[in-house]
């Protein structure tokens, strides 16, 4: 099973994403902790990378899909995958498509978790208070909600087309947005 879940920075996601990999024995591929490591190995490409995401913006299709080439090509891997935060944009999500077809895989199930700015700008307070994360920051948190709003809808589209998409409700606590999203899970699997 692979399964894609996103939501704006500070949804959540990484959070719901180590509960599914844990619960459902999925290996958690996240492009933040891939470009972070990239970034804390101080690599050319790391350094590349920390200077986009300390002002702001997003790493290119390019950068993020090469990275993730490697896991889903890696029999290990195969069919056990969640892409937390990944598909970005309707380049990235038909680039996924392609690669995972091209290995002889599919998306399963699309969860999107739905989470207002407000929601979001508390989160990020209390992220950076806990993470120390150098991008956990007001303004930074905005402008990246804002370029996720602006790319979402064509995703969501796309999605909806293949009847993958599922929309959480990422307001509520932790553990009943896990709830509902492992009833989600369990419906298709079942």
């Amino acid at each position: 099973m692979n399964i894609v879940i996103f939501g704006p920075p500070g949804a959540g996601k990484g959070t719901q994403s180590n509960y599914i990999a844990n619960k459902f024995q999925l290996h958690k591929l996240s492009t933040g902790d891939l470009l972070r490591k990239e970034i804390k190995d101080q690599t050319k490409l790391g350094n590349e990378i920390s200077s986009i995401i300390n002002s702001g913006n997003l790493v290119s299709d390019q950068i993020v899909s090469d990275l993730i080439e490697k896991y889903i090509s890696n029999p290990i891997y195969k069919s056990r995958l969640i892409f937390d935060g990944y598909p970005r944009n309707l380049s990235q999500a038909k680039n996924l498509n392609s690669l995972l077809t091209k290995c002889d895989q599919k998306i399963d199930i699309v969860l999107k978790l739905s989470v207002s700015l407000k929601t979001i700008k508390k989160r990020i307070s209390e992220r950076k208070n806990l993470e120390k994360r150098a991008d956990d920051n007001e303004v930074i948190a905005v402008k990246r909600y804002q370029m996720y709003e602006k790319n979402i809808n064509p995703i969501v589209d796309f999605y909806k087309e293949t009847n993958l998409l599922k929309v959480v409700n990422g307001e509520t606590s932790i553990s009943k947005i896990s709830d509902e999203i492992s009833r989600l899970i369990e419906g298709i699997k079942g």
